[in-house]
């Protein structure tokens, strides 16, 4: 079989075509070839190219970790999977050792990282582990009128917010605040929403507000860092929320929004960055010890939240529609360009159309 893709040869440069060989019977354990169906973009693939953050696996590398597909070849552990349509987790534990027994497989020293660790989604096809693979009720999918490659963002745009949400024990009637509300905050405050948490959206962009139906109560983020912690106190006693144990998500990846977020801390807070930049922001970690506060890291999703968070989207207690658009993969540069640029609204997800 000849996989084609979209390579990375060198950071900064654009993305070039590439074919390379594989024999099927060659797929060995429970390796799965999965004929792409959609890859979407992240934000971490615009790292690789443009900010300089390496690859565990050398140039050039197929980038891509957001993917859906089908199983069209297996090797003989993972023959189970043959002809299911699938998400691939964008971070695949290896389930054996000390971290995974831990239930810590975000930290798993042999976790499998498509686009990172092995060649990615942005191709025809992709070889993936077939231990992490989440299956796709195809009749489902089609009563609710959702496209496979649609599903590819559930691969760490929907799924990372789910884990930092399941890693705050966020409960019913909490109070759950979201910074910065594009792709993965958006997801995050439908998921808080649905478990009925009462959700403050905070963005700079209005209309990106105007378009959060899931929050209560919608802030335009300035610079003003006291007065929208004293607007958010107001609506909570207004309503009769909780004064104390907020759950702060940090989801903008933006320096101001990582000082908004930590500003917001109060007692008994929890603050999940899920968000990432390069860039150091200078915090007094004292309040989490006089908040008697906690502040925790999210990498990635564990395979076995995959189903919950399928079914949310199935359900329609998730929408996609408005937050992703599809693209044909030939267009990567150009998309890569616009995302680099801001110049999107929506997450894009690329569709193969190799000739």
């Amino acid at each position: 079989m000849q996989i084609q893709s979209w390579q990375m040869t060198e950071p900064k440069l654009a993305m070039s075509t590439a074919r390379r060989e594989l024999d099927e019977s060659s797929l060995t354990g429970d390796q799965a070839l999965v004929e792409v169906a959609g890859c979407g973009v992240c934000h971490t693939d615009l790292g690789f190219l443009y900010d300089g953050v390496r690859t565990r696996h050398e140039l050039p590398l197929t980038l891509g970790h957001e993917i859906a597909g089908r199983v069209v070849a297996a090797g003989p552990d993972a023959q189970d999977w043959m002809g299911k349509a699938v998400v691939v987790p964008a971070v695949i534990p290896c389930g054996e050792c000390a971290a995974c027994k831990k239930g810590r497989g975000a930290i798993c020293g042999d976790q499998f990282f498509p686009g990172n660790d092995d060649h990615g989604g942005f191709a025809s096809h992709v070889v993936v582990p077939g231990r992490g693979l989440c299956a796709v009720d195809e009749a489902r999918l089609a009563s609710a009128g959702i496209e496979l490659a649609t599903l590819s963002v559930v691969a760490d745009a929907v799924t990372t917010p789910y884990q930092a949400i399941v890693n705050a024990d966020l409960e019913e009637g909490d109070v759950a605040i979201f910074i910065g509300v594009g792709g993965v905050g958006n997801f995050g405050v439908q998921i808080a929403k649905h478990m009925g948490a009462h959700v403050v959206a905070i963005d700079v962009d209005e209309a990106r507000l105007a378009a959060m139906h899931a929050a209560e109560l919608k802030i335009t983020s300035s610079d003003d860092l006291r007065g929208i912690k004293k607007q958010i106190r107001g609506w909570v006693k207004e309503n009769g929320y909780a004064t104390t144990g907020w759950k702060i998500f940090e989801t903008s990846g933006h320096p101001a929004g990582q000082a908004l977020a930590f500003s917001l801390l109060g007692y008994d807070a929890h603050l999940a960055v899920v968000g990432y930049t390069r860039e150091k922001i200078p915090v007094r970690l004292s309040n989490l010890m006089a908040f008697d506060a906690t502040m925790r890291g999210t990498w990635g999703c564990l395979p076995e939240h995959y189903p919950a968070v399928v079914d949310m989207v199935l359900s329609g207690a998730v929408d996609l529609s408005e937050v992703t658009e599809s693209r044909p993969m030939s267009r990567i540069n150009e998309t890569f360009d616009e995302l680099h640029r801001h110049a999107l609204k929506r997450r894009p997800v690329l569709i193969p159309d190799f000739s």
